[in-house]
């Protein structure tokens, strides 16, 4: 059953996703059909270790194989073998055919965007101790979680302002995870928004440029800048320069709550960044985004609500860890209110998890 904030239901604004009829299936959505094999934790590993045997690569080159084919060259025993293509036989990965062994159409179409399929296994698998281990430090002391869970090692903002090589690996590892959810994420968000109508973006927190420079490839008269700290903006910059639509987009380093941020914009977004903060300093951060507006300009959140877990799944771990930090609009809606802002409006997009797209228009 859906829970609702009360102040919520007073302003209409459901925590969880709305009615289905409202969310209708869209290309830019196709990318979901991979959590279909990440359903649970063994499906997940004998994916993985089929990934890191080449097992995957080797049926994707064929039309089918033989057992006896594959066995050659397979860096393991032919028991080995059977126990891993039973385990993707069962999570609809492989199939057997007249000729062998073949990749269900289902798991071809999923390897289309393999770049997800991996980075999400990583990501769950990293984390998956923090779940196993301290789950319950996470319901009942969520200081205790923080200060012990490897997930919020993972994502060490202070390594962002370091210089040596090990702030820069570090920052690199969890950029990779962030930036391929963004690659697809930003595709939904573009196609419920029309950039179209703005010249200059700002993106706050804009990590590697991913957002930016998928704005930039669909609106060829963007220009964008990313603000972000100094060590993602480093990274960032050299994500973007090999791409076309680079040259569009700059990088200006500092920290968002208290460094100046660049005016004269007519959009700032905030993609996947405010949940990262705490109430006051995101209300903080919406106060400074207004003032780098231009009057007429946009303010734009582009963020997941609260978890819904009415089907779990593994690929669900690492937002199940997050779930004290995923908030209702509401609050962004009473802060863009008491801004001035006109014409703020609360769109819910169905994705793996409920996301809504807030907008609103600086006086």
């Amino acid at each position: 059953m859906e829970s609702f904030d009360v102040t919520d239901r007073a302003r209409g604004l459901a925590v969880g996703p709305p009615p289905a009829a409202s969310m209708e299936p869209t290309d830019e959505r196709e990318y979901l059909c991979v959590d279909g094999f990440l359903t649970t934790l063994i499906d997940a590993r004998a994916l993985k270790t089929a990934f890191e045997l080449r097992v995957i690569d080797r049926l994707a080159a064929h039309e089918a194989m033989a057992v006896a084919d594959l066995a050659t060259g397979f860096p393991g025993d032919g028991r080995g073998l059977r126990l891993l293509l039973d385990l993707l036989r069962t999570n609809r990965v492989v199939e057997e055919r007249p000729r062998g062994v073949a990749l269900s159409e289902d798991f071809r179409r999923a390897l289309r965007f393999r770049d997800l399929l991996e980075t999400k296994l990583e990501y769950a698998a990293l984390v998956l101790p923090d779940f196993t281990d301290l789950f319950t430090a996470a319901i009942r002391d969520p200081e205790t979680f923080r200060r012990q869970a490897r997930t919020f090692r993972l994502f060490s903002y202070d390594r962002a302002l370091g210089a040596s090589a090990e702030d820069y690996e570090a920052t690199r590892r969890w950029m990779r995870i962030t930036t391929c959810l963004t690659k697809y994420e930003a595709g939904v968000c573009l196609q419920h928004h029309d950039f179209g109508g703005h010249e200059r973006v700002l993106d706050v927190g804009g990590n590697s440029g991913e957002f930016a420079l998928r704005i930039c490839r669909r609106y060829p008269a963007v220009t964008a800048t990313v603000f972000d700290l100094p060590v993602v903006c480093d990274i960032g910059r050299a994500h973007v320069e090999r791409e076309p639509e680079g040259a569009r987009i700059d990088f200006v380093r500092g920290n968002a709550l208290t460094d100046p941020l660049p005016g004269g914009r007519d959009l700032v977004s905030f993609k996947s960044m405010l949940h990262d903060w705490p109430e006051r300093d995101a209300r903080r951060l919406l106060v400074r985004a207004s003032e780098a507006l231009k009057p007429g300009g946009t303010l734009l959140i582009f963020e997941r609500g609260p978890v819904a877990t009415g089907a779990p799944s593994y690929a669900m771990i690492p937002l199940l860890l997050f779930f004290r930090s995923f908030r209702s609009p509401a609050a962004y809606v009473d802060q863009l209110g008491a801004l001035g802002f006109r014409g703020v409006d609360v769109r819910w997009i169905d994705l793996e998890t409920p996301f809504f797209l807030v907008t609103g228009t600086k006086p």
